[in-house]
C-alpha cells in the first residue's frame, strides 16, 4: 500500500484529461517507467563493466513513482511498462505493482507490464500474474551458456530459461527480446526463433543502439535487420501482419514456425513518425525521445511540493517539446546520447 492507493485519475471531461499531444500531433498513450538503474547483469552493449550506480536519494521513492504514473494515467496514458535496469531487483517492486494494478481494476489503464532479464522471474512470476500482469518481455540474446556468460559478464542462461518457464506456467504471455549482434549471435538467430516459437513465445529482434559510453565498439556489432530479414526469407515465409503491442515493433508471421517475429529498426528504418511513447527515468527525468537529450525534471517538481495539477502541467510541457525524431547513427564514434540504456529505462 502507498499513500496514493486511493488516488484516482481525474474524471473524464475535466481539463486535465484532454489527450497528451506533442507539437507534431502525436498522441502519447504509453509510458515506460524505470524503477531502478541497477541490474544483476552487465550486458556488454548496455552497460560499462564497472558502472557507478545512483545514490538512493536521487532515485524516486515507490510513492513518487506511483504518483507520477497516476498523473500520466489521468492524462490519457493507457499502457505502462515497468523497466530498469532490472526492475525485479528493486526492493518493494511487488508493492508498487500491486498498487498500480488498481488502475487496471478501475479500467483507467489497459495494460501494466514489464521488461526483465528473467533472472528473477522464477521467484516473481506467480505474484506478477496475481497482480494483473498479463505479459512480460524477457531480454535474451543467446541460448548458449558460454556466450551468455560473455555477453552478460557472468550471467547464467539457465536462470533465465527457468524464469521463462515459470512465467509460462503462471499464465503470462512471454515475448523474447533479442539484440542482433553481428559478431556474436547473428548465426544463432534462426535457432532462437525456432526455440521461442516452439515454446509459444513471440520474439522481437532489435538493432543495437548507440547509447552511453561502453567498452565495446558498436560499429563492429551493428547488424541491419533488413539484412537479417532477407536471410530468413531465403528459407522461411514471412507474412506481414497488422499485430501491434503499442511499441515500435513491426510484426511478421513465419509460416513454417507459426509464430510472430517483431522487428525494431531504429537505425535502418526509424519509427518516429508514429511514436506514442515517453520514458521516465528512476530519477524522475522525463525523456520524450530515446535518441535525444531532451529532459524534464519531474522529481524537482514533485519535491517542491507540486499539486497534482502542477505535476500534470509539467508533464504536458515536457511532452509538448517532444522532438520530431531520434538522431541515431551507428557510424558515429560517439554515442547519440551520453546516458546508458540502463539509466534511461529499457
Amino acid at each position: 500500500m502507498t499513500p496514493y492507493d486511493d488516488m484516482a485519475p481525474p474524471a473524464k471531461g475535466s481539463a486535465s484529461t484532454t489527450p497528451l499531444v506533442d507539437g507534431f500531433g502525436r498522441t502519447v498513450t504509453y509510458l515506460r517507467l524505470s524503477v531502478t538503474d541497477r541490474c544483476d547483469l552487465r550486458c556488454v552493449y548496455c552497460m560499462a563493466e564497472h558502472m557507478t550506480f545512483l545514490p538512493k536519494a536521487q532515485v524516486l521513492s515507490l510513492e513518487e513513482l506511483d504518483r507520477i504514473a497516476t498523473a500520466f494515467i489521468g492524462l490519457g496514458t493507457r499502457k505502462i511498462r515497468l523497466t530498469g535496469g532490472e526492475p525485479l531487483v528493486r526492493k518493494g517492486m511487488m508493492d508498487l505493482i500491486a498498487s498500480l494494478s488498481r488502475h487496471l481494476r478501475s479500467g483507467a489503464l489497459d495494460e501494466l507490464t514489464l521488461t526483465t532479464n528473467g533472472t528473477r522471474l522464477a521467484e516473481f512470476a506467480p505474484q506478477l500474474a496475481a497482480a494483473g500482469i498479463r505479459r512480460v518481455n524477457v531480454s535474451l540474446d543467446t541460448l548458449k551458456p558460454e556466450l551468455f556468460r560473455t555477453l552478460t559478464r557472468g550471467g547464467q542462461v539457465a536462470k533465465v530459461l527457468e524464469g521463462v518457464a515459470a512465467a509460462k506456467t503462471a499464465g503470462l504471455a512471454v515475448k523474447i527480446n533479442t539484440v542482433a549482434l553481428k559478431q556474436d549471435n547473428a548465426a544463432e538467430i534462426p535457432d532462437l526463433i525456432r526455440w521461442a516459437h516452439g515454446e509459444g513465445h513471440d520474439l522481437t529482434l532489435i538493432e543495437t543502439m548507440p547509447m552511453g559510453e561502453i567498452e565495446a565498439d558498436r560499429t563492429d556489432q551493428y547488424l541491419s535487420l533488413g539484412e537479417v530479414r532477407r536471410e530468413l526469407e531465403s528459407f522461411w515465409t514471412l507474412d506481414e501482419i497488422a499485430h501491434r503491442t503499442g511499441g515500435p515493433a513491426r510484426y511478421v508471421r513465419i509460416a513454417e514456425t507459426g509464430g510472430r517475429l517483431g522487428l525494431i529498426t531504429p537505425l535502418s528504418h526509424n519509427f518516429c513518425e508514429s511514436c506514442n511513447r515517453v520514458r521516465l527515468t528512476c530519477t524522475g527525468t522525463l525523456h520524450t525521445c530515446l535518441g535525444q537529450e531532451d529532459a524534464t525534471d519531474l522529481r524537482a517538481v514533485l519535491r517542491a511540493g507540486a499539486t497534482d495539477a502542477e505535476l500534470m502541467a509539467a508533464i504536458r510541457g515536457g511532452v509538448d517539446a517532444k522532438p520530431k525524431g531520434h538522431d541515431f547513427e551507428i557510424a558515429r564514434r560517439q554515442p547519440a546520447v551520453a546516458r546508458h540504456m540502463s539509466t534511461t529505462g529499457g
